[in-house]
């Protein structure tokens, strides 16, 4: 996550809110392929907002 620039962070919460909509309303009409996708997107969600939040205090 460091690495990665302010456009790409907001680019991969972007796609990763998206996936994380897909797979909860996929999962109400089917049992689910990974019951732990959620979970692991939810995680991958909150690093890069993590990220997103520490690079504002150091600016600030």
């Amino acid at each position: 996550m460091k690495t990665k620039t302010d456009q790409e962070l907001l680019k991969l919460l972007a796609d990763t809110r998206a996936e994380l909509r897909t797979v909860r309303f996929s999962a109400a009409g089917a049992r689910a392929k990974d019951s732990n996708a959620p979970k692991k997107l939810r995680a991958k969600i909150a690093r890069a907002l993590t990220e997103q939040h520490a690079r504002v205090l150091t600016t600030a």
